[in-house]
């Protein structure tokens, strides 16, 4: 009886499928992994978590005394003045961990997983070549860097204006805006964590590529982000500040000054692009070359 491996082993070689195997559109590729993707538990699971961190913050303002001014967080006491100063503070504190935790999850698991569960060799096989995959895999997970901010964000707002009162905010700047203008900063900064995480993204794939053990990328990754932010604090290595990933995590600041400042969101994209264009770079050099079949 014939068997069946020859007709896989071409393409995982990277040449083309045969006729009667139909490959399925970029559209419809990305459509299907962002079900799979937000049709986890765990990733339900991950964004619950951080939606959780504003809660928090929230409901330990609301049973304690008055926080006294410059302890603690950034804006947390001005809570109890205007409730929507719970999203500035739950989006701060979650940067140095809680959000590069969940997005190396995800980023660690973009590749890894699907070689563990065997499923990586038919993916490649019927419905996409390496490219197109890899590049489905890194827009799911730059999928979750929008959500995972903006989650925080609304369920600051929302636990906020829920337990505190909410009226015009007073920005770093010293001037005032309505509570509407201030939701479009909440937004605002949200999409700067979530370039601000893209280069993170870049480097979870890549380090998926490089083994079959999700967890192992999702180690890795979270283990590359804290050093990068421990490389930031030490004044002895100023001269590679610039050069780190994490370096302009904390510039969200601008804004929430009036007028915009859109210096640190340029620079910010601009250190971001690189990193996505170094480590997808050699995310793909890897995965062309990877024996999915072994």
């Amino acid at each position: 009886m014939p068997s069946s491996v020859p007709a896989e082993i071409p393409e995982a070689a990277g040449t083309a499928l045969p006729a009667a195997v139909p490959r399925s559109s970029g559209l419809s590729l990305l459509a299907s992994e962002l079900k799979v993707l937000f049709g986890r538990r765990r990733t339900w699971a991950l964004l619950l978590a951080l939606a959780a961190i504003p809660v928090l913050i929230a409901v330990a303002v609301k049973v304690s005394s008055a926080v006294p001014p410059g302890r603690g967080p950034a804006f947390l006491d001005r809570i109890t003045q205007n409730g929507l100063f719970v999203a500035f503070t739950a989006m701060l504190v979650s940067v140095p961990l809680f959000m590069p935790l969940t997005v190396g999850v995800v980023a660690g698991d973009t590749i890894a997983g699907e070689a563990s569960l065997g499923t990586l060799r038919y993916l490649l096989v019927a419905p996409a070549g390496r490219v197109r995959l890899l590049l489905v895999k890194y827009a799911g997970a730059l999928a979750f860097c929008i959500v995972a901010p903006l989650t925080v964000g609304l369920a600051g707002a929302a636990i906020g204006a829920a337990l505190f009162p909410v009226g015009p905010v007073t920005l770093l700047s010293g001037g005032v805006v309505q509570p509407s203008e201030a939701a479009l900063r909440i937004v605002l900064i949200a999409a700067y964590l979530a370039v601000s995480l893209a280069g993170l993204s870049a480097i979870g794939l890549f380090l998926s590529t490089l083994t079959v053990v999700p967890v192992g990328a999702m180690a890795a990754t979270v283990v590359v982000s804290v050093v990068s932010q421990v490389l930031d604090q030490l004044p002895q290595l100023e001269w590679l500040h610039p050069w780190l990933f994490s370096h302009y995590w904390l510039g969200f600041g601008d804004m929430l000054r009036q007028p915009l400042e859109w210096d640190s969101f340029a620079s910010n994209g601009l250190l971001q692009a690189g990193y996505v264009a170094v480590f997808g770079a050699l995310a793909y050099g890897r995965f062309v070359t990877k024996d999915i079949l072994s």
